[in-house]
């Protein structure tokens, strides 16, 4: 830096100054702008608290409050101005992270020593968005960092890498907005994210780096999808979408909120429409089976669990009744868990978009389910199955005919059956489903019980009871079959047996999952490679060598409004040829959705650059499966569960050596942006008690900031009105609420070790935890503490000097005690992802080795090894300036020795005539002799002991001394 002399004065009245003159930058220590007078200066902007407390500057130290300010003005009146640092992470930072780029450290050779074991930890990788990332995104990084960083000293061959999943759509709602080419964007924001991992000292492999928007890796993408229509699991048919006329689009789920656009707020309904589909339904039992084998969170594995959804049940036939009450020819096939209680349905329940209902509905209720179909089309189908909706329905005319107890009952339509599941009808069994008995009570249908509880209990009035137990009512010997008396099992196979005899129904395994809906009407997607002869309609695959197919440049990204995707703009890249008969053909416009690159990612990056074969089967084989995997909870179901099917396909035709692609599973918690109190208010605009407000009805509410805040017991309350307690609540960080932390301004101003430690430290890693500066502050204070350990306080001049103040002198016992129990601490808690308990571990170290009078070379080398997991800048500068030409990433980490963990010394219990009055601390194996000095010099025992005439003293060394006082030379009372 080159320093710049100037005579501006600091303060008013103070001398002028004749040397360098600094003010505090987050990103540096700047020279003082020439350009500034001194009028502009206040004491305030040079001694902001944040400042003098954070960086120590004039030395001031934690315990100074504002109070203290105007006292080192006074000092300073007789010294230089000069900003001092806890540590120069500013210079360190950017010089290692030139390094490891320079010297590609963490790059893992494609021919890597396969005896040793290997180590692959992969993070979900990120979609690489505009706004870049804030510092809840670096959470899970930093832990899979320190993991990688840990895993290759401990001597394993590491595969730590990153990508961007780039496809999708808010990409192409920008470029709509803008008509900016959304590979521009992309791109940009592919950057803008690299640049900022980058700063954060992030151990990738960035020579694997990769991206989903890659001709050279979605031709793998559309080779996968090859094989699934190969295998007859990829297939077109017609299913119901979302499709908004206004926008003239088809919308994701996720687009739609409350029945209309998230973009315009327009009608959207639901529509058929030919879709791709994959048959992940296929692998349904192969997908639950495995979850058993898989260290995964249990909570992550249920919820897979319960989107499989499987059950065994039973299809049964409900012969459809004329006007005439007679039998027809067609049939209302519904699926149950259920068949005990089939004496009990009084009704049935078909999907407004049931197949047949056109040809069941009468012509006086026509009109009626036509408009009732209308109004369904608008809805969600977690609109239509949210259990606390009112239920709604319309009567369709007809009847039919349960097939047990021979009667007639009504057939209603209502949107709580959807047509996707099952067979899209239902009998309903009003006394014992609780959506069945609120509809009929609704409707006025009948109610009829045939199951009663076990234990003989009483159901709740006006309540469905839906568990199992004993059959009653439920017997027709026309029919033949009577299951009176017996348990809900019992009859249950009774029933499926009886149905498959006559010919009315059969056992039947059901699934929640749905096949995967795969095509969107998109621009920026993967190609899907298909063609359609133009003369027959028949679709035809690409040829495999002809991959990959292509994206083709388009400038209008616009939808078209007739439900044809953007791509069908492409007129020239529509129009193709078949190579085998050499008809003309079309392509297929729409795209493939987000989720398909992202599926497969983690198997590209064993074998990134190859362009034979999707990865190379020995490296596959010795990559596989990804050994630790970090994500959000919210990829549990769809990116986890499609991965692994897509993974088990790949099993079956040999690409893949594993049946699971993920051995372990780890959900970060979320970081919370920092806590917002809010105070309510009466229409008058006086402050109520949070704990009263809801009594009040309506109430206004303000936001408090944090210096009018004070916490009374468990709550927080205004501090001028301590009877006015306060909503205190963490939100989620987000651009609309404003408490987004920026990750650049933290590294700016602490330093990226400070930002990776702290959010190592913040508490458990699974848990969710509030973000809180002054707990940023802590950890940066103890690096600096760690820094001017082992390098000293900085110089007159504000400089630290180049070397270290370790010693080459033995370390001591004590040394090397509490060495030993550091890296057994946090050698055990990194290995657990116990990162924050680990962390503590070198706090407590750092604070025993101040107490120490000398630094042993040997202790503080091992120390620094401990840290570079977590604080790697840091470290890389401390291992160079204790004599080390080489990279501290591939050092082994330490390893701790039992001899040194075993504890010197016990608490021994001291009895003054037999009763308990202390305990001393004493070494193993101390004589009784030693034991009694200590008990006589302790403060709480030496009052019952000095001076006092002992009788006698009993010692079992390790477990007691008990000492006798002669009573008869002891004046009374003075034992208590």
């Amino acid at each position: 830096m080159n320093l710049t002399h100037t005579k501006l004065q600091p303060f008013p009245h103070s001398p002028p100054l004749t040397h360098p003159t600094f003010l505090f930058s987050s990103r540096s220590l700047l020279p003082f702008p020439r350009n500034l007078k001194p009028a502009h200066v206040s004491p305030s902007f040079l001694y902001k608290k944040h400042t003098l407390l954070r960086y120590g500057c004039f030395g001031v130290s934690r315990s100074r409050t504002r109070s203290s300010i105007s006292e080192v003005e006074e000092e300073q009146k007789q010294k230089p101005v000069l900003v001092k640092r806890a540590y120069p992470f500013d210079e360190i930072e950017p010089k290692w992270q030139r390094y490891w780029e320079q010297n590609r450290t963490f790059r893992t050779p494609n021919d890597v020593d396969t005896s040793k074991p290997k180590f692959y930890v992969l993070d979900m990788f990120p979609y690489p968005s505009g706004a870049g990332l804030h510092v809840g995104h670096p959470l899970g990084y930093t832990a899979t960092d320190v993991l990688a960083r840990f895993k290759r000293m401990q001597g394993y061959n590491v595969l730590h890498p990153m990508g961007w999943d780039a496809f999708g759509l808010p990409a192409e709602q920008y470029a709509i907005e803008t008509g900016t080419h959304p590979k521009l964007t992309t791109l940009r924001n592919i950057n803008r994210f690299r640049s900022q991992l980058k700063s954060l000292g992030f151990s990738y492999d960035w020579d694997r780096e990769i991206s989903t928007i890659e001709p050279e890796y979605y031709k793998w993408t559309q080779w996968i999808f090859l094989q699934l229509l190969k295998r007859g699991l990829a297939y077109q048919a017609e299913v119901p979408v979302n499709w908004c006329p206004a926008l003239g689009t088809v919308l994701a789920n996720e687009e739609v909120v409350d029945g209309v656009s998230e973009r315009g707020g327009h009608p959207v309904i639901r529509k058929p429409m030919r879709q791709w589909m994959l048959k992940i339904t296929a692998y349904a039992d192969r997908l639950l089976e495995d979850l058993d084998e898989l260290d995964w969170p249990e909570s992550i594995k249920e919820m897979q669990r319960n989107w499989i959804g499987r059950s065994e049940g039973a299809e049964v036939e409900f012969c459809v009744l004329d006007s005439d009450g007679m039998e027809t020819d067609m049939k209302i096939t519904v699926y149950t868990t259920r068949p005990d209680t089939i004496f009990g349905a009084t009704y049935l329940v078909v999907a407004p978009e049931y197949t047949l209902l056109s040809s069941i509905v009468s012509t006086e209720q026509r009109e009626s389910v036509e408009g009732y179909q209308d109004i369904a089309s608008r809805k969600s189908d977690l609109e239509r199955t949210e259990l606390q909706k009112e239920k709604t329905g319309v009567f369709s005319g007809c009847y039919a005919k349960n097939p047990t107890s021979g009667e007639p009952i009504p057939i209603w339509v209502a949107d709580y059956v959807l047509g996707s599941y099952g067979t899209g009808a239902i009998m309903a069994v009003p006394a014992h489903d609780a959506r069945d008995h609120e509809f009929a009570s609704k409707f006025n249908i009948p109610i009829k019980w045939v199951v009663t509880p076990n234990n003989g209990s009483c159901v709740e009035s006006g309540k469905a009871y839906s568990g199992e137990g004993i059959i009653v009512n439920s017997s027709n010997l026309k029919v033949g079959l009577d299951i009176n008396g017996l348990s809900s099992k019992e009859a249950a196979y009774k029933v499926i047996e009886w149905a498959a005899k006559v010919g009315k129904g059969k056992k039947k395994v059901n699934y929640k999952l749905r096949d995967w809906l795969f095509a969107r009407q998109r621009y920026w997607g993967e190609p899907i490679p298909v063609i359609f002869l133009e003369d027959s309609g028949e679709s035809l695959p690409v040829l495999e060598s002809e991959l990959p197919l292509t994206l083709p440049e388009l400038d209008d990204f616009t939808p078209s409004g007739t439900g044809e995707p953007p791509l069908s703009k492409a007129v020239s890249w529509i129009k193709t040829i078949d190579p085998s008969s050499g008809k003309p053909a079309t392509r297929e416009t729409n795209t493939m959705p987000q989720w398909a690159g992202s599926c497969w990612y983690y198997l590209r990056f064993m074998d990134p650059k190859n362009s034979n074969e999707l990865v190379d089967k020995a490296k596959e084989k010795y990559w596989s499966p990804v050994d630790v995997y970090v994500g959000g909870a919210e990829h549990a179901v769809l990116h986890l569960l499609y991965s692994r099917f897509w993974h088990k396909v790949l099993y079956d035709i040999g690409v893949v050596s594993t049946k699971e692609p993920f051995k372990c599973v780890i959900n970060q918690g979320i970081i919370l942006g920092e806590v917002q109190y809010t105070a309510c208010k009466d229409t008058y605009g006086n402050y109520i008690s949070a704990d009263s407000a809801d009594d009040l009805g309506e109430y206004l509410q303000e936001i408090i900031p944090e210096e009018r805040v004070v916490k009374s017991g468990e709550f927080f309350v205004l501090k001028d009105n301590p009877n006015i307690r306060l909503i205190a609540r963490a939100h989620k960080m987000s651009k609309s609420r404003g408490n987004v932390v920026n990750p650049d301004d933290v590294v700016s101003e602490y330093g990226a070790d400070s930002l990776r430690l702290y959010e190592m430290f913040m508490g458990p890693f699974r848990d969710s935890k509030t973000w809180n500066t002054s707990g940023i502050e802590g950890v940066h204070r103890f690096l600096g503490r760690t820094w001017r350990l082992i390098v000293g306080s900085p110089l007159h001049h504000g400089a630290f000097r180049d070397g270290t103040l370790v010693t080459d002198e033995e370390p001591t016992t004590e040394q090397l005690r509490a060495l030993h129990k550091c890296i057994a601490k946090v050698t055990e808690e990194t290995e657990g992802t116990r990162f924050n308990t680990g962390i503590s571990a070198m706090m407590e170290f750092i604070n025993a080795a101040y107490k120490w009078d000398k630094q042993p070379k040997a202790i503080i080398e091992a120390f620094v090894l401990l840290l570079s997991p977590y604080a790697p800048h840091m470290a890389e500068e401390l291992w160079s300036r204790l004599g080390h030409p080489d990279s501290i990433a591939y050092k082994a980490f330490p390893k701790a020795d039992p001899a040194y963990l075993k504890e010197s010394t016990v608490v021994l219990p001291v009895q003054i005539n037999g009763k308990t009055r202390g305990t001393i601390q004493v070494e193993k194996g101390c004589s009784e002799e030693d034991a009694f000095t200590l008990a006589s010099q302790d403060e709480k025992l030496s009052k019952y002991l000095n001076g006092k005439p002992i009788k006698k003293r009993i010692f079992v060394p390790g477990k007691i001394l008990n000492v006798i006082l002669d009573r008869q030379n002891v004046k009374a009372g003075s034992i208590q």
